[in-house]
């Protein structure tokens, strides 16, 4: 028996996170369904890894060791699984070399969906702000991403049933992620050695977070960390490129000449659920992550934005951030500002993103100018910043609007806004700032 195409068993062995993130799936099945009247099937992605064909009785019949060559031509090893328990379906992987990882190939566990079941965006396409007015809410959250003075917006309400969009923005591939069991939103450089790398959702998860793979050699990537873990591109790091999480109505006021992802992502059946929040309280304290450890020093679900230099890692909860509204620090000798701001909503706390509560927003600065450490502190006006050594006024940008430094902008950190529990799974080392909460 199947369930959308799928053994019943798999569907029967999911814990509740696996089912929480094929729902977006399911929901957009049932849908298609219902309109068409009929049970719907859903269509494989044209380059999603492919299972190993059947041998039928009009093709030559082949020996068993011709057959096991062909299988296992692509693996620089005879077995790679040798005394290994996998959750995972290696036949779907046609050139992945599995002998070659940097983590055990046990961590990785099924999240659900095959590979490319939750499909990415491969040729995204952008209207107007007009456009994204018509069902965007002011405070639904949005990626927001310049290059070369060309800005987009990539909304997590469309972000939830893709997970990732490969794109290119002036001369600059990139590819905008998120992975909603850990919160993680991230955008990298695409290009690895001069080449431009097509990614996919491999269908797995390790602590809880999104395996990746390219299409080009069907290595796998681990989301969070931009790695790849698995394959013929294990050890390469992705390069993280600087984005924040702001508010559809900051995007505007920010980038007034700024596009927004249409919902005409060539996928008819989700243009209707972007908006809903397949994973509604996933943000939850009393949800508890899957398939990962949890650091006890914060809630698992509390949300940190994160920073790393010179390989020291840092969170900072929202719950105290909320507070202070400005953190001034010292991460690796490196003196930046966390600014924190109200006003975007979770996309995971409502089953409609409008409906959901009030999260903020972080962005993370260096707080040296002209070789002068400026020490910031919030104004009673929401989201404006000054700086106790000129009087300057400045914004959640990292722009000076008013002041002796009017029009200089600080220089961004690239940073994260994650689950607790995903980004100490990756970085236990890391320090909680401002103080370490019990």
């Amino acid at each position: 028996m199947t369930v959308w195409g799928f053994p019943r068993s798999v569907i029967v062995k999911m814990t509740r996170v696996k089912l929480l993130r094929f729902l977006p799936l399911l929901l957009a099945f049932s849908l298609a369904a219902a309109a068409c009247g009929g049970a719907a099937t859903p269509a494989a992605s044209p380059t999603a890894p492919e299972q190993q064909p059947e041998a039928t009785e009009t093709e030559p019949s082949q020996s068993s060791s011709e057959q096991e060559g062909e299988s296992q031509s692509h693996l620089s090893c005879e077995e790679p699984f040798a005394d290994t328990t996998i959750s995972f379906r290696p036949e779907f992987w046609s050139k992945t070399d599995f002998c070659q990882h940097s983590v055990p190939l046990s961590e990785f566990q099924a999240g659900g969906p095959p590979p490319d079941g939750i499909q990415p965006i491969d040729n995204p396409t952008f209207v107007g702000q007009e456009a994204g007015d018509e069902w965007l809410g002011a405070e639904w959250p949005v990626i927001a991403f310049e290059h070369n003075e060309e800005a987009r917006a990539y909304p997590l309400a469309i972000l939830l049933l893709h997970e990732i969009v490969n794109d290119e923005i002036g001369d600059q591939p990139i590819a905008v992620t998120y992975c909603p069991l850990c919160n993680a939103a991230i955008v990298f450089d695409r290009q690895v050695d001069g080449q431009v790398l097509d990614f996919g959702t491999t269908g797995n998860l390790r602590n809880s977070d999104l395996v990746m793979y390219d299409r080009q050699s069907q290595s796998w990537w681990q989301q969070l960390t931009g790695e790849a873990v698995v394959g013929d591109f294990t050890g390469t790091q992705l390069d993280f490129l600087s984005s924040r999480t702001i508010a559809w109505e900051d995007f505007k006021e920010r980038y007034p000449e700024g596009e927004v992802l249409s919902r005409d992502s060539g996928i008819d059946r989700y243009r209707d659920l972007y908006g809903q929040n397949p994973y509604p309280g996933l943000d939850s304290s009393s949800v508890s992550p899957f398939g990962a450890t949890t650091d006890e020093r914060l809630e698992a679900m509390e949300r940190v934005v994160a920073v790393e230099l010179e390989e020291q890692p840092v969170a900072y909860p929202f719950s105290q951030l909320a507070e202070l509204r400005v953190v001034n620090d010292e991460v690796a000798d490196t003196a930046i500002v966390v600014f924190w701001q109200s006003g975007v909503r979770s996309a995971l706390d409502s089953s409609n993103i409008e409906n959901s509560r009030d999260v903020g927003s972080t962005a993370v600065y260096r707080r040296t100018v002209d070789d002068q450490v400026l020490t910031f502190e919030a104004l009673d006006e929401e989201g404006i910043y000054t700086d106790q050594e000129t009087g300057s006024r400045w914004n959640i940008f990292g722009e000076a609007i008013d002041g002796p430094l009017e029009g200089t902008k600080l220089e961004q950190v690239v940073s994260a806004e994650h689950f607790w529990f995903a980004w100490s799974a990756f970085k236990s080392g890391t320090e909680v700032r401002p103080a370490e909460t019990s």
